[in-house]
């Protein structure tokens, strides 16, 4: 019981973030039917989960109230029901697709009917002394539906990764494999509800088997679902993290080239020292203000340094100083640090080489500022 337990609370753990992530993901995107659909299979284990809780056991003889259990039913089987929606408008024309949604609808309202149907008959006694056959029967519908839409939903998955980007086909797979695991699960289901019918002892393996078929596969499908999406911001989280420590590593150059230059600057008010070190706002547009700006600082300084020897930020430095003198030079750029690719992250890289070069030659000549202490020097 205490695994079980487990289980249910990693699943709901893992669940309700997922819905909230889908709910704002369709908030970005309120066309995508395909998002929709993702989106209604999540609400829909959302809301069976609760009712799940306060309805018991699923499992025979213990099947807990009639009235949770019949809406517990009904948002797995529309859980389902959303699933083969999602492949279906995934996968082929929004005509195709609606037609097909309507055929899959008809053993949804089947088993619902038949389980309606046995809530609304069933006597006002206590779940105990519920008639053995019309329990069997609610269940029997109901797993019956659930084995049939997972087991379609999984066929329906596998075709569809084959042919989708990386990261969704990445994303399907696991749900698939979550779809294999709980239409295996839903047949065990199905084993012990014929069982118990039978009125035999429902073997403690077969009980088992459900608990750890079913429960796991939930969590395979929450998993694979969300997957693409999350991978798509981490991704992004990367390329953030990366622009922002180029942005500050571009600082030494950019600084010098802001002294002299500072009506290249793309923003007419420039954050403080402390605010530019600590924002994490506008991460993206500061980079390439930052990256720009350097570029055309260079391009500007650069008949300057055509005139010097000696290594670049060495020249680069006298060229700074020349250009404070007012020094008369040639009206011909030429080029400085020019990188291999064509891309703005190219650019970068090659321009916090310049500048960490910089910053190097600028420490290794600053004088020792007391007596006796070596001078810092950092090898770049």
């Amino acid at each position: 019981m205490n695994s079980k337990i487990t289980l249910i609370v990693v699943q709901g753990v893992i669940l309700f973030p997922a819905l909230l992530w889908k709910v704002y993901q369709l908030t970005r995107a309120p066309g995508d039917v395909a998002r929709w659909m993702v989106t209604a299979c999540l609400a829909c284990f959302a809301a069976a989960y609760p009712l799940g809780l306060l309805a018991g056991d699923v499992n025979q003889p213990d099947p807990g109230r009639i009235v949770p259990l019949l809406f517990q039913h009904i948002f797995l089987c529309g859980l389902v029901f959303s699933l083969a929606c999602f492949f279906l408008f995934s996968a082929r024309p929004a005509a195709r697709a609606r037609r097909r949604a309507l055929l899959e609808a008809v053993p949804l309202g089947a088993a619902i009917l038949v389980m309606a149907t046995v809530t609304v008959l069933m006597p006002d006694v206590p779940p105990a002394q519920y008639p053995r056959a019309g329990v069997s029967i609610f269940y029997l519908a109901a797993d019956l539906y659930l084995t049939y839409g997972i087991a379609s939903a999984c066929f329906f998955a596998r075709r569809y990764a084959r042919g989708a980007a990386p990261r969704l086909a990445r994303g399907l797979s696991v749900a698939s494999l979550g779809f294999a695991i709980g239409a295996v699960g839903g047949a065990t289901l199905i084993a012990v509800v014929l069982v118990h019918w039978a009125g035999a002892a429902i073997p403690w393996l077969l009980v088992q088997a459900t608990v750890w078929l079913v429960f796991p596969s939930a969590i395979l499908l929450v998993v694979g679902l969300s997957y693409p999406g999350v991978a798509t911001r981490l991704a992004a989280a990367r390329v953030w993290w990366q622009h922002l420590r180029t942005y500050h590593r571009l600082r030494p150059l950019w600084t010098k080239l802001h002294e002299a230059f500072p009506e290249d600057a793309l923003s007419r008010t420039p954050l403080s020292r402390w605010r530019d070190a600590l924002s994490v706002l506008g991460v993206h547009r500061r980079y390439y203000r930052r990256v720009i700006e350097c570029r055309d600082g260079l391009v500007r300084i650069s008949p300057y340094v055509a005139l010097l020897d000696g290594s670049l930020p060495d020249r680069l430095t006298e060229a700074l100083r020349a250009h404070a003198r007012r020094e008369p030079v040639p009206e011909e750029p030429m080029p400085i640090a020019l990188p291999d690719g064509g891309s703005l992250d190219d650019d970068a890289r090659e321009l916090v080489t310049l500048s960490e070069s910089l910053a190097g030659a600028a420490e290794a000549s600053r004088p020792a500022r007391t007596a006796g202490r070596p001078v810092s020097r950092r090898a770049r």
